[in-house]
């Protein structure tokens, strides 16, 4: 089955509102076992939306629309998709108590505008929105399913986890699709691709594709595959991911939606062991992705942020010579810091970084992008520099993931 979605609403075409709807429709329709086929974004304009429908027909089995259902003179998706269909409106009772429960909640009375909202096209079912006031809408069509929610992101999910994917899984017989996805860290995508090219070449024997999806220093490979039996797609995708493991499993830090907060994070506290941090350059970001993952409490302590020379100094004692000589951002300085935050804060595990994040404050010797990681263990201390490029916010964000994956490798081999 294919599926297109339609977002309707002038405020994605101006990057106003950012259109997260139709990655989770997908995700949502992929794991039912539903293609979509194109997503397509329109205007609050009754000629717009009618093309789109059109065209959408034309493509798919099955389209999904979502904006417009509000009670303001904007929202016009309602009233035509009647003139689409060529049907009036029909008042639905039961979408009717969703909008008086609403307004009950709310303390408020129903106003007539709002009484409008569980009025329906005549050839609809109303979808039940427990979360607001526009009912979602569904229509079967000459072999077509046309569905039709509200643009606001909580009511939307909601229809379409109780409403939407268990109809059209009544409604149709579907297929299982299987994504396995790998996540790699530490090397590029061209690099990967050509370790693993024998690898990728024997994967259409099995009916599986490769989809490498590059981000900030790490590469996830998915790997996709369907057909009726889920064991079977299962089994073969296992094998090929065991195969992947000895082509390159020094780089792979994870699967499907893991991050190396959480893995590290998982480690640490399985091991009852500790973790604090000495920033520079990241001024914090390293400290905020350790505590966004709950009950990071148990094995992180605390950050000592030393922007400036002074700071080192006081707060981690670190040789004002020292500094002075080599510059913060070297192997000497970084170690110092991993160390010396490690025996402030007692824990078992630190991390320091010291860099240049850019634009500017480089120097032939040392080139925006500069960066010292050091990491302190009860046995050593480990450094290793690393040389990104000029662009401030990503250079922060390659140095926290180099440093989360330096440390999930030191306490791998401890």
């Amino acid at each position: 089955m294919k599926a297109e979605i339609i977002t309707i609403g002038d405020e994605l075409l101006i990057g106003q509102v950012v259109d997260t709807n139709s990655a989770f429709i997908a995700t949502k329709l992929n794991e039912a076992g539903i293609h979509v086929h194109q997503i397509t974004s329109v205007s609050d304009n009754r000629e717009h939306i009618i093309e789109a429908l059109d065209n959408a027909k034309q493509r798919a089995d099955i389209i999904l629309m979502t904006g417009g259902l509000g009670p303001t003179n904007d929202d016009i998706t309602k009233n035509t998709l009647c003139g689409y269909f060529n049907v009036g409106l029909r008042f639905d009772a039961e979408a009717y108590k969703d909008v008086e429960y609403v307004f009950k909640v709310r303390g408020r009375e129903v106003t007539e505008i709002n009484r409008k909202q569980a009025e329906i096209p005549e050839n609809s079912i109303a979808l039940r929105n427990k979360n607001g006031t526009a009912p979602g809408m569904w229509f079967d069509v000459d072999g077509k399913v046309y569905i039709s929610m509200p643009g606001v992101p909580y009511e939307m999910k909601a229809l379409m986890e109780d409403e939407v994917i268990p109809r059209l899984q009544k409604r149709f017989t579907l297929p299982v699709i299987l994504h396995k996805n790998v996540l790699t860290i530490g090397i590029g995508e061209s690099f990967l691709a050509e370790k693993i090219a024998t690898w990728e070449a024997s994967l259409a024997a099995d009916g599986i594709k490769l989809a490498y999806l590059p981000s900030i220093g790490m590469v996830r490979l998915r790997l996709s595959s369907s057909g009726e039996n889920a064991t079977l797609l299962k089994q073969k995708t296992e094998k090929k991911i065991e195969e992947l493991r000895d082509l390159v499993g020094e780089f792979i830090y994870g699967y499907e939606n893991d991050t190396l907060e959480n893995i590290v994070g998982s480690m640490l506290k399985e091991r009852k062991q500790t973790i604090s941090t000495a920033e520079s350059c990241t001024g914090g970001y390293i400290s905020h992705l350790i505590t966004s993952i709950p009950g990071s409490s148990d094995y992180y302590v605390g950050s000592v942020i030393t922007y400036s020379y002074e700071i080192k100094t006081l707060e981690l004692g670190i040789d004002a010579d020292l500094l002075n000589t080599k510059g913060a951002v070297s192997q000497e300085v970084v170690e110092q810091m991993a160390s010396a935050v490690r025996k402030k804060f007692k824990t078992d595990y630190s991390i320091a970084v010291s860099g240049i994040a850019g634009p500017s404050g480089g120097t032939p010797e040392k080139p925006v992008g500069t960066v010292w990681i050091a990491i302190a263990t009860p046995q050593r201390v480990l450094s290793k520099r690393f040389q990104f490029a000029n662009n401030r916010l990503r250079n922060i964000q390659l140095t926290a993931n180099a440093a989360l994956n330096m440390l999930r490798k030191e306490i791998i081999s401890n």
